[in-house]
């Protein structure tokens, strides 16, 4: 670090590491007790994932009624979502008017990434250090920098030799782009690659789409919203917001009280297609036994194949993105909006990777294994992210001892309520790995981690304590619970982001707690009515 950058120390009650969807929250909550807040943010902006993914056809998975904070009736009356499913550039207008409307810019340094934060023993502060030269002491540090934004990119041999142009979904052009008359090439088909896919082939004069891995997609079945669907919603927002905290992802819908075999063909068929029209990644919760039953998943999967054969022309190309390796649903389901149709183009083709694998990249273009040599004009990485710890992990984290937060879970993430980790005390990662996050509708995990937080906190300072600090035991017992209830599911059977199998290197560990939002809302709710079992609260 130049010192001639560092500028005198500020200190603060809390430092929050993120302006997305959590951090926003965690902000608002904690100022509203009378915390000093400082937050960090590596954007220009509001909006954490929101902010760097712009692609072609971004769009949420949550129902926009649900994807939204509930903790202002005012703010939830006023604003009126557009579709179903709210797109990218919806989303990151929503979240602007929340930091305009709560002034929670005031509280951040954009354009400034957090390279450090160290533990000083003695008063069990926090230096929280930037690439701007700044620091700052915080009793407490906050991380709330998301699941899905540390864009990973693979090593392809040759990659930099390209002469045309190369985007990640990832990290999308602010000014968008423009792909007209171009030779376009996708690699990866998950969530952004299947979004941005049916786009791209709108523009591009020709588009091959590189697949190592078919995955489950349904129809997001989006629609405009009418006024008077609008009144409605609103109008039923407190059951809705009910139904939500006591289900298993945050949203009001719940699966059949039945298991799959436990009704007639006829039944189960019809429960099948509601969910079907009902669109995107409920469907892998029609039934309740459909994620740790393989004959039960299997009735789930023939039911989408026959749907998805049916939209695309070429039974060829249908055997490529019929996927084979997986249960339905222990990949996220990916919701669409005419990703399949799209292959029915004569400009689009569809290279599996399984059977002919990318050699290297050259100048121009891409090399497969056979020899066959795809021109292109530009290459689109939808190759997803370090998921659940990679954002953390670019940050330099060391607690007692020095010892790196990086060592500490180089098996792994390990933490009690995915909130605490021992030998770290003071410092919470919120909506991340040991927690709902990625599984549940993230804004509702925003705001059940954010009230916990604000409650301890206030907690600690009604009590005379200083520190809170997760036990070495609490831990262990966590991480157990976590992959034992995983263990209990057919999602260990994927090679999913979630084991984290899709970075090089990285422990196989199933990262979120999958006993669901409203079960694990219990459990904290628990904790913290008993004064905080598993963490040793410690006095000045």
């Amino acid at each position: 670090m130049n010192d001639s950058k560092i500028q005198s120390v500020d200190a603060v009650d809390v430092v929050v590491i993120g302006a997305g969807v959590t951090g926003l929250y965690a902000v608002h909550r904690l100022r509203g007790l009378g915390f000093s807040v400082r937050g960090f943010e590596r954007g220009d902006d509001v909006g954490g994932v929101w902010y760097w993914n712009r692609y072609p056809g971004a769009r949420c998975d949550v129902e926009s009624v649900d994807y939204s904070y509930s903790f202002d009736e005012e703010l939830q009356q006023e604003w009126d979502w557009s579709e179903k499913y709210a797109a990218q550039p919806e989303i990151i207008r929503y979240l602007r008017h929340v930091a305009d409307r709560f002034d929670l810019r005031r509280s951040y340094t954009f354009s400034t990434s957090v390279t450090s934060a160290e533990l000083d023993e003695e008063t069990l502060r926090w230096t929280v250090r930037t690439d701007g030269g700044e620091v700052v002491s915080a009793r407490f540090c906050v991380f709330a920098v998301g699941c899905l934004s540390s864009t990973h990119m693979p090593d392809i041999p040759g990659a930099g030799e390209f002469a045309g142009a190369t985007y990640h979904t990832g990290a999308w052009p602010h000014e968008g782009v423009d792909f007209g008359g171009l030779r376009v090439g996708v690699i990866g088909t998950g969530s952004s690659g299947i979004q941005a896919i049916p786009l791209i082939a709108e523009q591009a004069a020709h588009l091959t789409v590189f697949q190592r891995s078919a995955n489950f997609s349904i129809p997001a079945g989006n629609r405009p919203l009418d006024e008077e669907t609008r009144r409605r919603q609103k109008a039923g927002y407190a059951e809705r917001r009910r139904l939500s905290r006591l289900s298993g992802g945050g949203s009001p819908h719940a699966a059949h009280p039945s298991a799959t075999f436990e009704v007639s063909a006829e039944e189960r068929r019809a429960a099948f297609e509601e969910r079907w029209e009902l669109g995107g990644v409920l469907y892998s919760k029609t039934f309740p036994d459909q994620l740790t039953d393989l004959a039960a998943n299997e009735e789930a999967r023939a039911f989408w194949e026959e749907k998805v054969r049916a939209l695309i022309e070429d039974p060829a190309t249908a055997d490529l993105l019929v996927p084979t390796d997986h249960p339905i649903g222990t990949k996220r389901i990916v919701t669409d909006s005419h990703y399949y149709e799209t292959f029915n183009r004569d400009d689009v083709r569809l290279v599996s990777l399984r059977e002919n694998p990318i050699e290297r990249i050259d100048a121009a273009g891409i090399v497969l294994a056979d020899g066959t040599r795809v021109e292109l004009d530009a290459i689109v990485f939808a190759t997803g992210f370090d998921a659940m710890t990679g954002a953390i992990d670019r940050v330099d984290v060391r607690g007692r001892g020095g010892r790196p937060l990086k060592e500490v879970w180089s098996g792994g993430p390990r933490t009690y309520l995915g909130l605490g980790v021992d030998g770290f005390p003071n410092l919470f990662n919120l909506t991340s790995a040991g927690s709902p996050s990625v599984m549940a509708n993230v804004v509702l995990c925003a705001e059940q981690h954010g009230d916990w937080l604000a409650d301890c906190l206030r907690h600690l300072d009604e009590h005379g304590y200083r520190a809170i600090e997760a036990s070495a035991e609490a831990v262990e017992q966590w991480v157990a619970q976590c992959r034992d209830r995983a263990a209990a599911t057919l999602f260990p059977a994927a090679n999913s982001w979630y084991l984290g199998a899709n970075i090089p290197g990285k422990p196989r560990v199933f990262m979120p707690f999958i006993g669901g939002f409203g079960v694990y809302g219990e459990i904290i709710t628990d904790v913290a009515a008993s004064g905080y079992k598993g963490f040793e609260l410690i006095r000045g």
